[in-house]
């Protein structure tokens, strides 16, 4: 049995639609599946994502880190940048970039620590 984990957050939606569209169109994800019109996954290089409109209740809550690199996370703030992508600067005991989907679910992009 391996000890490396896996999980792929899922990230609950209005509008499955809408959603997909704005992580493919606007964050440079791949639709990788979708079930009917109420659950699909995403993906751009090792990070999956499920969007899901099943529970409505759920909405706009999700807040996931995603850990980069300061090379590749500056090369991805200037790609979404240029794509128009509004991006915020926030504090989580150290500096993060943060995007939010259409729903209010928060991507938080944390720069590495100050030496």
């Amino acid at each position: 049995m391996s000890g490396r984990w896996y999980a792929r957050p899922v990230v609950f939606v209005a509008d499955l639609e809408q959603a997909v569209a704005f992580y493919v169109g606007t964050l440079g994800f791949a639709e990788v599946w979708r079930h009917e019109q109420i659950v699909a996954q995403v993906e751009r290089a090792t990070c999956e994502l499920i969007l899901s409109s099943q529970e409505p209740d759920k909405t706009g809550r999700a807040r996931i880190f995603l850990s980069l690199d300061a090379d590749v996370l500056d090369a991805v703030r200037a790609e979404l940048e240029a794509r128009g992508v509004a991006i915020e600067d926030g504090y989580w005991g150290y500096r993060t970039m943060i995007v939010r989907d259409p729903d209010g679910n928060e991507l938080y992009f944390p720069y590495p620590a100050d030496a």
